[in-house]
């Protein structure tokens, strides 16, 4: 009987670590999303005269850490 509960809460774990892990890879998704998007803002309020390169700088530097941090998996369809 023991073995059984055992074996039943290495289970139960195993299922919580991989739903814990797709949710940082659901969440590391979304940050690069709202990076990229960001950056496109950046970059278009800048070609419209009214953003600086400056910001257009900043927003590819944290989109490249994140990608260095967490890959370009977003990138892909």
């Amino acid at each position: 009987m023991t073995s059984f509960l055992d074996r039943a809460k290495e289970q139960a774990q195993r299922g919580l670590a991989q739903g814990r892990q797709k949710l940082d890879e659901v969440q590391a998704q979304r940050a690069g999303n709202d990076l990229l998007r960001r950056l496109g803002a950046a970059y278009y309020a800048e070609r419209r005269g009214s953003g600086s390169p400056d910001a257009t700088q900043q927003a590819l530097q944290a989109l490249e850490s994140h990608i260095a941090t967490n890959g370009d998996g977003f990138l892909r369809p």
